[in-house]
């Protein structure tokens, strides 16, 4: 097999066309790999020449990250691994402040993340979902002070409606902060909606998209 790689949006990013998903590392919820497992699915797709993994705070309470993160350091890629991750689902219940998308949550769950990861910056940082709440003014700030921090190269958005996207991408081009690179949604046969707005929106401002299904 031979892995073919192309620039994700406007990063700069080089990251092969297929991202390995890591929401099955794990069994803390009833299914999913165990360890020795999720680490062949790893091994294999690094020998590919696979360097773009997807993950999440919220896949298996945290043990995706985890996983991850030891599985690139084990075999020292850091460098040559692309890591996205995202953010927003709480993760402790009854705590109105560990979930969402305000700045407190943000600077919390990054923090989180980077040690479950064992790195210090994270490659594309990702909001998981809409809130309904959080304008997108404080997220773009908040993630643009993560950047400049160094904590973050690249910010990105996951399943928010279209005019949230370009309301993000309109404050961000105002204020000069940080532009949404990239773009995860829903794309498959039976599920083509994102052509109508989300594609032309990608194409018109340089991010690219990331699908799953």
């Amino acid at each position: 097999m031979t892995m073919t790689y192309y620039t994700l949006g406007n990063s700069g990013l080089r990251v092969s066309r297929l991202a390995l998903g890591t929401m099955t590392f794990g069994t803390e919820w009833g299914w999913g790999a165990d360890r020795d497992t999720a680490r062949a699915m790893f091994d294999a797709y690094v020998e590919a020449g696979g360097n773009f993994f997807d993950t999440a705070d919220l896949y298996t309470g945290g043990t995706a990250e985890t996983w991850l993160g030891e599985f690139v350091a084990e075999r020292g890629l850091r460098d040559k691994a692309v890591i996205a991750t995202k953010f927003t689902f709480n993760s402790e219940p009854g705590n109105p402040n560990t979930g969402g998308n305000g700045r407190k949550n943000i600077m919390r769950a990054v923090e989180a993340s980077l040690k479950r990861l064992g790195t210090d910056y994270i490659d594309l940082y990702l909001l998981h979902v809409w809130d309904r709440i959080t304008p997108a003014e404080e997220v773009l700030r908040t993630l643009d002070d993560l950047v400049r921090a160094g904590k973050v190269r690249h910010i990105g958005l996951s399943d928010v409606p279209a005019w949230y996207a370009g309301r993000a991408q309109a404050i961000a081009e105002l204020r000069g902060y940080e532009p949404v690179s990239a773009l995860q949604l829903e794309y498959s046969l039976a599920e083509r909606a994102i052509e109508h707005e989300y594609v032309p929106f990608a194409t018109r401002h340089g991010a690219g998209i990331m699908v799953w299904s």
